[in-house]
């Protein structure tokens, strides 16, 4: 059956057994019993072993203990005769450095580096001596502060936990002694059979760890007892969870606060490819998962994450050989962030030079090994460029001083400090402890050495965080007392013990002026401030290297200096760290397979966008990529416009030729009812001038921006135009081509031949237009579009102008064009006493060129929009200026220069036509026929005498008599407005 134990029953048993001595080897099994049962306590499990415990309770087949067995080299962990059986000592040797006090301080220091083949390395310089120094320098300096704690000294009680978290917690054990109480000595018996030799030395507050892991481990037995406990250099994220502890603080900041300011250092470093070295521990664990998250937020790959063993011992150099490989096996990846311990980064360094990769990796560190001599102290090629993340702290006033003056003769209450004293000289203290590192010096040390930075001392940069934990203890125990005490002198009883609940509270309230001149306050889950100096390892000139300030982290800001920084001496710049570059303008990603961070660019086509990162797609129809292929962007719209050029020649063209209309539609009107605007037919020359007018004033729609209104006038207004011209010619040959053809065969006058009958005539003609184009726009309603001849042209456009729809319009007044045409030709022999008709004729023939013309021009200029639209302007203008210059101008010319023409004229000239060839008949003054207007009945001046054939196949007129009775077959009537 296991042994269930209670937790009183536990820790007293250790009291026991630290408390008396036994072999060094039952010691040895104790010690490691001692570490699994106080870690199953920790995790909140039952003590239960099956057979080692109660053997060494009841000493089966053991020696007793005995309390006078104890060597001054006795030891609470390893055996080092076990394992060095020529060597005739013991390592490490348990030593605790005391002050005496009114409160005691507990103290847990890295004294010693952490050794895989011992509990115990060689001795810390910086983060172990100074630090335990740093320490009782605070206690002093508190302890002369008059009226500071009235009557009261703050004592001290510091241990060593080797850099290791399960020695460490052994020797935590000791602080929780004094605060077990009101034990039965009679219940509880050590295995020699004597009662338990419980000490009284109350510990009211513990400083440290140093490790974050180690400081997890104490934290949990702390809070069993209430003790609080301040931490002056663990930073993992983990411990800010009060849940789990409650009673731990600390003066540094969290973790997640220097990944957060090592992410902006990569991005101001334009670094997209990174990798991350952490080390094995709950410090590196929780701070590679923030940067982890970080990092990805800010799109920033890990190329290679490897941990660097901790917490299972301690690396082989071939281990950290590996880890290099892996390194230089992604060559882009030349930023590399460490988060871990000193000695650990010293292992990869000095891979680094063995890989022959010095100066080929930049660094961004943690404050676990930056700015340590343990690091860079002979590999410093290999560090040189590094950046590192350091909480802010400044020199503890008067400290360096302190130190230095410290020697083995005057500094007695360090038992530690012969050993550092040893090392820092390479000498031997005479008389001193046997250590696994001394036994290869050959001189002896004298005591009257000096330290000074000329001749290797090297001040510890955090000590500020190690004052300021003795200082939080110190002023919480001034507020304290003030309150519980009323400021009298000494510990009140209130006081006796020290409440480590009541002391959280107010801890948590302390706010003051460190020795670093600092203002100090915890935040709310009990962090030190987060103030970070950003520090540099360059190197100066050749051979000299220095770390340098160069920026810092507040409030989340970073201020990164970038002009001090420096890869190597002569390269200022630091490299690179990015997988590949990014793509051009117009180029999408094709990733790696497996790689978030790797890709191949690839360009986008000329009219496609980026739609993401690896993806192109096409601009829509009107659009354009931008200069950067990230968006499409309109094509400016392109449409005739009234000020442009081609638009103005087409407006004066058409201004010009409205001018002209006009004023020969006043000339008419002025000379209304002369012989010459009577005879030619003044209705028929009106609805014609109105359609000429029409004509040209499709200029002015044409050159407009388009719009459905617009488009809808052009489909009608081009179509109606034509009609009224077209309709009025048509009208008018037609009735002189029925007139004569009907004169060949009857005397009898041919019907629809009047002034009324021609208007109707015209008007039916133009209606079908009209119908025409009502059908057409009910079908296919007038549209303005977006019209793309090409892929980089937007142009406005009337949809009708874009598909042969205005050949719709086109259709009829094409129709008109070839019937006049025709009726031109078939009038084309009538005498020019006669009327307009050869005029009429070569309008048709000049008007047809132009729209053979036209046609092809049009359609050939579809893709510029303003020739487009000017040709077809130009087209309808050209036309009506045709129709105007050849029918009115040969009127105009009688009327103003010559009006004494505008008289009423014989049919026939007396020279020409009087006598005919065989004396038949001749003409007298009194038989003429005088013209006159189609809107006049038709009348004549007396009987007519004579009367006129058509030749059928010459062009002559007979002259026969007329009879009383009326006209001959041939001509029964003359419709005096067909004479001009």
């Amino acid at each position: 059956m296991p042994l269930k134990l209670s937790t009183t029953e536990v820790l007293l048993f250790l009291i026991c057994r630290s408390c008396f001595s036994s072999s060094n080897q039952q010691y040895t099994e104790t010690a490691d019993l001692v570490r699994r049962l106080t870690n199953n306590l920790i995790e909140g499990q039952s003590f239960a072993d099956f057979q080692t415990f109660p053997q060494l309770l009841n000493h089966e087949g053991g020696d007793s203990w005995n309390p006078h067995s104890l060597s001054p080299r006795s030891i609470t962990g390893w055996n080092w005769t076990k394992r060095n059986a020529n060597l005739n000592y013991t390592w490490p040797v348990k030593r605790v450095a005391e002050v005496e006090g009114d409160i005691i301080l507990g103290g847990l220091m890295m004294v010693h580096e952490r050794e895989d083949t011992q509990i115990c390395g060689p001795i810390m310089p910086q983060g172990g001596i100074q630090a335990l120094e740093c320490m009782l320098y605070t206690i002093d300096w508190v302890n002369n502060q008059k009226g500071f704690l009235p009557g009261i000294t703050i004592g001290a009680y510091i241990l060593d936990d080797c850099d290791k978290d399960t020695y460490g917690l052994e020797q935590a054990v000791d602080f929780i002694k004094g605060s077990i109480r009101n034990i039965d000595d009679g219940t509880y018996r050590c295995p020699d059979g004597s009662s338990p030799v419980i000490r009284q030395k109350i510990i009211s507050g513990v400083l440290g760890a140093a490790s974050s892991v180690t400081s997890i481990q104490v934290a949990n037995l702390l809070r069993l007892f209430k003790i609080p406990q301040v931490s002056f250099f663990s930073t993992s994220p983990e411990l800010s969870n009060k849940q789990r502890f409650e009673y731990f603080l600390r003066t540094v900041p969290s973790d997640t606060n220097q990944a957060q300011a090592m992410v902006k250092i990569v991005k101001i470093l334009n670094w997209t490819y990174v990798s991350i070295l952490y080390e094995e521990s709950t410090y590196g664990i929780k701070a590679f998962n923030v940067l982890e998250e970080r990092l990805a937020q800010n799109n920033i790959c890990i190329a290679v994450k490897e941990k660097l063993t901790k917490d299972s011992g301690v690396a082989s150099e071939g281990v950290y050989d590996k880890i290099v490989r892996k390194l230089l096996s992604k060559q882009r990846a030349r930023g590399v962030i460490i988060f871990g311990s000193d000695q650990e980064v010293a292992g990869v360094m000095r891979a680094v030079k063995r890989s022959n990769a010095t100066g080929y990796f930049s660094w961004i560190g943690s404050d676990g090994w930056s700015a340590r001599s343990l690091v860079f102290d002979g590999n410093e090629p290999q560090v040189e460029g590094t950046l590192s993340v350091q909480p802010r702290a400044h020199l503890v006033e008067g400290f360096d001083k302190y130190f230095m003056n410290l020697n083995v003769k005057n500094n007695k209450r360090n038992p530690w400090f012969v050993e550092y004293w040893e090392q820092y000289f390479n000498c031997k203290w005479p008389k001193s402890v046997t250590t696994p590192y001394n036994q290869n010096y050959d001189t002896y040390c004298t005591g009257d050495e000096k330290m000074t930075y000329n001749n290797g001392y090297e001040p510890e940069r955090q000590l500020q965080f190690v004052s300021d934990a003795v200082l939080t203890f110190a002023y919480a125990f001034r507020d304290m007392h003030r309150d519980l005490c009323g400021g009298k002198e000494g510990i009140c009883q209130r006081m006796d013990p020290i409440d480590g609940t009541e002391l959280l509270k107010y801890l948590y309230k302390v706010h003051f002026t460190g020795l670093s001149g600092d203002e100090f306050q915890f935040s709310k889950n009990g962090d030190g401030p987060a103030r970070y100096n950003i520090i540099h390892f360059k190197q100066m000139e050749p051979g000299s290297y220095q770390w340098v300030r160069v920026g810092e982290y507040r409030n989340g800001q970073l201020t990164l200096n970038l002009s001090k920084v420096q890869f190597h001496l002569y390269e200022p710049e630091m490299p690179p760290s990015v997988c590949s570059y990014p793509c051009l303008k117009g180029q999408a990603k094709k990733f790696v397979e497996g790689e978030n961070c790797c890709w191949h660019c690839f360009n986008c086509t000329k009219y496609q966008v980026l739609l993401s990162e690896t993806q192109c797609a096409e601009c829509p129809l009107g659009f354009l990529p931008d200069a950067d292929h990230k968006s499409c962007i309109g094509i400016p719209e392109l449409y005739m416009s009234p000020d442009s050029y081609w638009a103005i020649g087409a407006l004066a063209f058409s201004t010009t030729g409205i001018s002209v209309t006009v004023f020969v539609v006043v000339v008419f009107i002025r000379y209304n009812d002369t012989p010459v605007v009577r005879a030619s037919g003044r209705e028929l020359s009106y609805v014609l001038l109105a359609g000429i007018l029409m004509c040209y004033g499709m200029t002015y729609v044409l050159v407009q921006r388009p719009t459905n209104f617009i488009c809808g006038a052009q489909k009608a207004g081009i179509g109606l135009c034509f009609s009224v011209v077209y309709s009025a010619l048509l009208t008018k040959t037609n009735r002189i081509a029925r007139i004569f053809n009907a004169g060949k065969h009857s005397a009898r006058r041919p019907s629809f031949i009047s002034p009324k009958s021609q208007l109707v005539i015209c008007g039916a003609l133009v209606s079908i237009q009209i119908s025409i184009t009502v059908v057409w726009l009910a079908f296919t309603p007038p549209k303005a579009i977006h019209h793309f001849p090409t892929r980089e042209d937007n142009h406005i456009v009337c949809a009708a102008s874009i598909n042969a729809s205005y050949m719709v319009a086109f259709a009829y007044p094409i129709t008109l064009t070839l019937i006049c045409t025709v009726y031109a030709i078939l009038t084309r022999k009538i005498p020019e006493a006669f009327n307009e008709s050869k005029y009429i004729g070569f309008t048709m023939y000049t008007t047809c060129i132009i729209w053979l013309a036209f046609v092809p021009i049009y359609f050939s200029t579809a893709e510029h929009v303003a020739l487009n639209v000017t040709s077809m302007s130009v087209a309808i203008s050209l036309s009506s200026t045709v129709t105007l210059v050849c029918l009115f101008t040969p009127k105009l010319y009688i009327l103003l220069l010559h009006p004494e023409k505008n008289i009423r004229q014989s049919m026939m000239p007396q020279n020409k036509y009087g006598t005919l060839k065989n004396n038949t008949l001749t003409t007298t003054s009194s038989a003429r026929v005088e013209s006159a207007t189609q809107s006049e009945e038709y009348e004549m001046s007396g009987k007519i005498r004579s009367f006129c054939t058509l030749s059928s196949s010459v062009s002559r007129i007979s002259c026969a008599t007329q009879t009383p009775k009326g006209p001959p077959a041939e001509l029964s009537y003359v419709d005096k407005d067909v004479f001009l």
